[in-house]
């Protein structure tokens, strides 16, 4: 059974940092391309950034260009997500997938979705 949990959400002032992992079993994740998504109430889950399976290539939401890091450690098939310069508008629930990348945009592979991990961001 596939199970996404991520974690290391919480409040944060603006210009602050975070780092969120999402550890993944179930099955083996490490030939994956993974990513994040976030969510905000009443909207679709929208796509921030993705890393192929040997952390060769990043893609990232335009939005958080530059002020986002992602990586992964195939070891413990988790995968992070390093916010800095957050903003009030980074406010949201933010996900782990199996990601497949067209043009820039990354896209869920997996049905199933963990229960997310939140980020509010005070101005």
């Amino acid at each position: 059974q596939v199970q996404l949990v991520e974690s290391g959400g919480g409040l944060v002032q603006a210009g602050g940092v975070l780092r969120f992992s999402c550890a993944a079993s179930g099955r083996p994740f490490s030939s994956n391309t993974m990513g994040w998504f976030c969510q905000i109430p009443g909207k679709e889950r929208e796509f921030v950034a993705a890393i192929n399976w040997n952390g060769g290539s990043t893609y990232y939401a335009e939005s958080v260009q530059g002020r986002f890091t992602i990586s992964r450690d195939n070891a413990k098939n988790t995968v992070y997500l390093q916010m800095s310069s957050l903003k009030p508008e980074d406010t949201a629930v933010y996900f782990c997938n199996a990601v497949y990348v067209r043009g820039s945009t990354g896209y869920a592979l997996l049905d199933y979705w963990g229960q997310g991990t939140r980020v509010t961001v005070s101005s």
